[in-house]
């Protein structure tokens, strides 16, 4: 579903537990025939995927009034010097995706690597462009630690777009 220039999607739990709850409210309506449960439960199946498509719009879309700072601020850096002393700075790699995780969830994290490295990139909203394994991408987001008290430097990614396959020197 798209609302002005945002891709709004919902996770796939999101869809699971609606068709969950769709099947047990018509199996009791159909078990008790019962259909005055209708006036609450199709109202609620409608919150069920309503809730998450609002958030994710709005997670969204505080993510893309983000970009434009993002670009301005962002220092171009080879994976290999980002370490914990840069916590807190605004980054900006290019490399190609090695793995993708937990697209499922709307969250998903990337291992993306250059020719220097690779490093971890979470992404807590569902990215503007689908962007896959063995694509090339360019990257803005801070750099933060894995975990809150300890871990090695991740970043926590604004954007994520994909770049022309351009040889780097």
């Amino acid at each position: 579903m798209r609302i002005g220039n945002i891709n709004v999607k919902i996770s796939a739990i999101s869809l699971a537990a609606f068709g969950i709850f769709t099947i047990i409210l018509l199996g009791t309506v159909i078990a008790t025939g019962e259909t005055s449960i209708l006036v609450w439960g199709v109202p609620v199946l409608a919150l069920l995927l309503i809730i998450p498509a609002a958030l994710n719009y709005m997670s969204q879309k505080q993510y893309a009034s983000l970009v434009p700072m993002y670009e301005q601020e962002a220092k171009n850096v080879r994976i290999r010097a980002i370490n914990l002393s840069m916590i807190g700075e605004p980054v900006r790699i290019k490399g190609v995706i090695e793995q993708v995780r937990f697209q499922f969830l709307n969250r998903p994290q990337y291992l993306v690597a250059d020719r220097t490295g690779e490093i971890s990139v979470k992404m807590f909203t569902s990215p503007s462009e689908d962007v896959q394994k063995g694509d090339v991408v360019e990257v803005l987001g801070t750099v933060v630690k894995r975990y809150i008290l300890s871990g090695d430097a991740v970043i926590n990614c604004v954007s994520i777009r994909k770049v022309e396959n351009v040889q780097q020197s």
